[in-house]
């Protein structure tokens, strides 16, 4: 079972991923403001939390919002180490019910940001959306953004299925062979074009910053 959760003002998306038989269940970037939306679904559906895993995170820029989800009362997976987290090497696996999802370290939108893949699908949260994160107008790190796409998973099977965390457009899934053709930061550009993008994406930001 998987339920998506869209915010129209900001275009973050989470999900809600469940072995409805064995009645657990896994989030995927939950934020502070839904807990309680993600708490009465669990439940309606009498649904046992066993994971709260985050891509990425912003919490520096949301004052409480670490303690918001952590409230849920269960471990929280992220890249970052940090008091009450436990980080995962890249290829852990994350058991649910039947099931389990298998990490990948993603870095690029955020120092440590990581994906999940789960049978077909990838939850990747800011790794394509380069410009679209409200939190962050540009990547933390464009070399590393380029690495993870090219290498981690542009080299998934075309018909992998692409999870996003961030879209101001709810374009919330794609596949791997769209995004590698169509993409407007990834498709056809060689490594030194897109860092040259980002550099001037990056020099936007700055200018846009100065004048507010």
């Amino acid at each position: 079972m998987l339920h998506m959760l869209n915010d129209e003002c900001s275009g973050e998306l989470s999900y809600l991923l469940a072995d409805p038989d064995a009645r657990e269940a896994v989030l995927v970037d939950p934020h502070g403001r839904d807990v309680p939306v993600w708490q009465a679904l669990l439940d309606e559906r009498q649904l046992r939390l066993r994971w709260v895993l985050r891509t990425h995170q912003h919490d520096a820029l949301l004052p409480g919002e670490f303690a918001r989800i952590a409230r849920l009362g269960v471990p929280v997976v992220q890249g970052q180490a940090c008091v009450g987290v436990q980080t995962v090497a890249d290829g852990d696996l994350l058991p649910f019910g039947n099931e389990f999802l298998r990490t990948l370290r993603t870095p690029g939108h955020t120092a440590d940001c990581l994906s999940f893949a789960w049978r077909d699908r990838v939850f990747c949260g800011g790794l394509l959306a380069v410009d679209a994160c409200p939190h962050q107008p540009c990547p933390a790190d464009a070399a590393a953004l380029w690495d993870s796409v090219t290498q981690r998973i542009f080299i998934l099977s075309d018909e992998t299925l692409l999870y996003n965390g961030h879209d101001p457009r709810a374009r919330a899934v794609s596949t791997v062979m769209e995004q590698r053709r169509w993409h407007p930061y990834f498709s056809r550009l060689t490594r030194d074009e897109f860092l040259a993008r980002m550099s001037a994406l990056q020099s936007a930001a700055v200018d846009h910053d100065a004048t507010v």
